[in-house]
């Protein structure tokens, strides 16, 4: 990083003590509202300094390449030409590390250091985070320094040409992308090369009886497992690792003896370490939506709810909000937001209906017709007492049970006993628990949320009448919403937090009611008139074109089916082809770097889709799409030219992805 005159690190600390407050309070409440984040140093940088952090993927110690540059000159000129304005950037790490824009107003500071601290939250306690770091203590600023000092070394080292190495990683991150994400990283923090884990031995460390292995887990099948796990790619064991497989089987090409020769061993070594970084940044990618969708509601938690926008500071935060959340196109920010906001309103409305229904008189046929959804909306709200608390009203909360949960009565007691330590007026939610806290913020009685209530299924209220499997029943409404639980909305969100990644998390919460009362749809191009139109409004589309741009990061997913093809030891990759065709171009661009990986020639097993003009012009006069041709094809290329052959149907069909593939949920798996 550069230096910097005097007088902008004095700005810089005078801005540090500003903060120091908001930040130290954000880190108590973000404890008080359930959550468990890492601890977070926060750093205050010029508008330079920020974009270099940008660049650097939020660090501020990479390895030499062009793509920083090239990043940091983007991220320059969208801020010139007012495209777009950098407020945070956070790291995953323990402590996390999060840098502040010094020229931002102490409104939008407030807001990031809020929105971090969901985000702190997230990385520890996200299971797909956990699969990097493993029982590890997670340190990566010092592993990513560590990475550009080594690479660095090679670039460095005079019996190395640098051209060479600068060549060897531009191949090596045109296929980045190309993890198996769905399985822990397979190597040591040292870039040991290790060979996959026998899935056998990990069922001898579960200790299940002979009984139950044998029914569970067949043993031809765990047999042929850990032969294809061990093997070479095949037609029937296609390996979606491709950076790993090249690891453990490529060659690479050399230029002088026009031939594959042996990985040396400084090639081997940016292969692992390029591989294992883009294990540690997979679980951003694939937790895009969720994780800021978590942090915009944590940020507007605190910002809004709880009053850490001061009055003269809400307009700025306000704006700030409604920038963020209205980007155009694809916004992870509202999506996110939305989503948590649904899985918050659904929890909270079974807890509501599960209570209703036991009461005496209530069933789920005459549910919506017994209930008076106003009377229920007033009772849902929250106590008085809790809800508007000042250093004028804070005794009153004496008044309740020795025993309330509502109440933080350690807090309390220093609040009325020493009111100089506590500052009520400015952070009510310190007498407050977990418990408290969560009737305070009950999301049915929100005014953006009143209707969510009475819009409950007939089907919905079936099946929760269904499991009610206890005999606890009520005399009153009264009874049942005073026995109703106001944790539940958290409380299921902080499970979600834990277990899923963005495909699972729209596979699950994207519903019709979701999509039709946030006006979501999805728009197609259409051959016929030229242009872009709405194609369906309903849920299974727009659920189906979301997943298509979230699988595998929204890349084409490309895995290894065979290294010896036809007997000549050529690659050949297969593209899971889902609907969505591949750049051509592009692709050949890509079979000309992994050519300079593997050394021999590599092959691209794809399908395209084609238009005939005389079914576009008869679909055009009919008012509806015409239908594609599609065509399996290789794409092969030997170092000097790429051709073009057709695929034979069998090869197409194994290509051909019958479904989005979901198996995606850590808890799924052993390893």
């Amino acid at each position: 990083m550069s230096s910097r005159p005097i007088r902008f690190r004095r700005r810089a600390q005078a801005e540090a003590d500003q903060l120091e407050e908001p930040a130290t309070e954000a880190a108590a409440l973000a404890k008080k509202l359930g959550l468990d984040p890492y601890p977070v140093n926060y750093w205050i940088v010029g508008h330079d300094e920020m974009n270099q952090l940008i660049a650097y993927g939020g660090f501020q110690r990479r390895y030499p390449h062009w793509r920083w540059g090239m990043t940091y000159d983007r991220q320059q000129k969208q801020d010139q030409f007012g495209m777009g304005k950098a407020f945070e950037i956070v790291n995953n790490d323990d402590p996390s590390h999060a840098f502040l824009q010094e020229s931002n107003s102490l409104a939008d500071q407030k807001a990031v250091i809020t929105h971090v601290e969901g985000h702190a939250d997230f990385f520890k306690n996200n299971n797909w985070f956990s699969r990097f770091s493993g029982d590890q203590e997670l340190d990566a600023a010092a592993m990513l320094e560590r990475h550009g000092e080594t690479i660095q070394g090679y670039v460095d080292d005079p019996d190395i040409d640098r051209d060479d190495v600068e060549r060897f990683i531009d191949a090596v991150l045109c296929l980045e992308d190309t993890i198996d994400q769905h399985r822990p990283v397979d190597v040591d923090p040292d870039t040991e090369r290790t060979q996959p884990t026998d899935l056998r031995d990990q069922l001898d460390q579960l200790d299940l009886s002979d009984d139950v292995q044998q029914q569970v887990f067949d043993q031809e099948w765990l047999d042929e497992l850990a032969e294809s796990e061990a093997a070479s790619a095949s037609i029937d064991h296609p390996q979606t690792d491709v950076l790993g497989f090249l690891r453990d089987h490529a060659t690479t090409y050399d230029d002088e003896e026009d031939e594959a020769v042996a990985m040396e061993s400084w090639q081997l070594d940016i292969l692992d370490t390029l591989r294992r970084e883009a294990y540690y940044f997979a679980p951003q990618k694939m937790t895009k939506v969720m994780n800021e969708g978590w942090a915009s509601i944590v940020e507007s938690l605190m910002m809004s709810d709880e009053g850490f926008a001061d009055a003269d500071e809400f307009i700025t935060y306000a704006d700030h909000q409604s920038r963020v959340l209205g980007s155009p196109g694809l916004n992870p920010y509202k999506l996110g937001k939305e989503l948590w906001e649904y899985v918050e309103n659904s929890a909270n409305r079974r807890e509501v209906a599960d209570k209703l229904l036991r009461v005496e008189g209530i069933t789920w046929q005459n549910f919506h017709a017994e209930i008076d959804f106003e009377h229920v909306r007033a009772l849902l709200e929250p106590d008085p007492r809790i809800d508007a608390i000042s250093s004028d009203t804070v005794e009153q909360l004496t008044s309740l049970p020795g025993d309330d949960p509502r109440i933080d009565w350690e807090m309390l007691d220093r609040a009325l006993s020493n009111p100089e330590t506590v500052d009520i007026d400015r952070y009510p939610w310190k007498v407050l628990s977990y418990e408290g806290l969560a009737e305070r913020h009950f999301s049915l009685v929100q005014p953006q949320h009143r209707g969510f209530l009475e819009q409950i299924r007939r089907s919905e209220l079936q099946e929760h009448a269904r499991y009610l499997f206890d005999d606890t029943r009520y005399d009153t409404v009264e009874d049942a919403i005073d026995d109703v639980d106001k944790t539940a909305g958290w409380d299921r969100m902080r499970e979600v937090r834990e277990s899923h990644n963005d495909v699972t998390f729209i596979d699950e919460f994207l519903t019709q009611e979701f999509v039709s009362e946030n006006n979501y749809f999805t728009y197609e191009y259409t051959q016929t008139t030229e242009d872009y139109r709405v194609a369906s409004t309903d849920y299974q589309d727009v659920k189906q074109k979301l997943l298509l741009q979230f699988t595998n990061f929204g890349k084409p997913t490309i895995a290894v089916f065979d290294d010896n093809f036809k007997n000549r030891g050529e690659l050949l990759l297969g593209h899971r082809y889902n609907g969505i065709a591949l750049d051509i171009q592009q692709a050949t661009a890509v079979l000309e770097r992994m050519h300079d990986l593997w050394g021999r020639p590599v092959n691209l097993m794809t399908i395209t889709k084609t238009y005939e003009e005389h079914e576009v012009e008869v679909a055009r006069r009919r008012n509806r799409e015409p239908e594609p041709t599609e065509t399996g094809v290789r794409l092969r290329y030997d170092g000097h030219e790429v051709t073009r052959s057709e695929l034979d149907n069998d090869l197409t069909d194994r290509i051909r992805a019958a479904d989005i593939d979901y198996d995606t949920k850590p808890d799924e798996w052993l390893a």
